[in-house]
């Protein structure tokens, strides 16, 4: 994977739970990593047709691993104003270098 194609800016976000001072408790997001990574939307290719275990995938990332951060599928992915939930993490080729995530686009929901 050339650089020039890892154009697109990603963070990692990781729900915290924590109390106020009113002893109300309160969800907080919490950025544990940041990069640039290439961003493939779902198309026809053959490529996709072999994610048909993974139906509702819209995108997959990949991006250079992490020293000293575990990405998991509890976290969740941002690029640009758009959230992302993460269905599968991959080590591509199990050489530790790049990191392959495939997830789904969050919609917000729509009042009635």
């Amino acid at each position: 994977m050339s650089l020039g194609k890892m154009n697109t800016a990603i963070y990692f976000l990781e729900t915290v739970n924590t109390t106020d001072s009113e002893g109300f408790a309160v969800t907080e997001e919490k950025t544990i990593a940041s990069t640039r990574a290439y961003r493939e939307g779902r198309h026809g290719s053959q490529k996709w047709a072999n994610f048909a275990a993974f139906f509702n995938v819209t995108d997959l990332f990949r991006f250079r691993a992490f020293p000293n951060v575990k990405i998991t599928t509890d976290h969740i992915l941002a690029c640009g104003d758009e959230r992302f939930e993460i269905v599968s993490v991959e080590d591509v080729k199990g050489k530790g270098m790049y990191i392959e995530v495939l997830a789904v686009k969050i919609e917000p929901a729509k009042g009635a």
